[in-house]
């Protein structure tokens, strides 16, 4: 059992990189939702996976009695899941605003901070054209 939750965790991990690296920013949002559930995954299997009883106190006792599953990975994963949900749900409304917004999706083409139009590029800042006074070039820039 160990082995093929080891696999799943893997192949989560790769898929979920391979979402993350992608310009979409949709699919980066995928990616992250995948990352969190193989985390999910690490966590529940770090508890150990025990065939054992639910971890329930009999009446009168003051511990359990012989081998029971570890509750504390399973509370942790059932409040990341809950973390995560609420965290998906934001970033999905953020998404969805910045796609009514801007029109797009792809982070190479938000460009609200630096518009691509013509005049608002400089290409004599290092020597390669004519230079602009309203913006003069700064040392890290030349390579000093």
């Amino acid at each position: 059992m160990e082995l093929l939750l080891s696999l799943t965790i893997g192949v989560l991990v790769a898929t979920s990189t391979y979402l993350m690296l992608d310009r979409n920013v949709l699919r980066f949002l995928f990616g992250l939702v995948l990352l969190s559930n193989a985390v999910n995954l690490v966590i529940f299997a770090a508890g150990r996976l025990t065939a054992g009883a639910p971890p329930l106190i009999d009446a009168g006792e003051y511990a359990p009695t012989g081998v029971v599953a570890n509750a504390l990975p399973q509370a942790l994963v059932l409040t990341a899941i809950v973390i995560g949900f609420g965290l998906l749900a934001f970033t999905l409304a953020l998404v969805y605003r910045t796609f009514m917004t801007l029109g797009t999706v792809n982070s190479d083409e938000m460009r609200i901070a630096e518009p691509r139009d013509g005049r608002d590029e400089d290409t004599g800042r290092l020597g390669l054209g004519r230079a602009n006074p309203d913006k003069p070039a700064t040392g890290q820039e030349a390579g000093i």
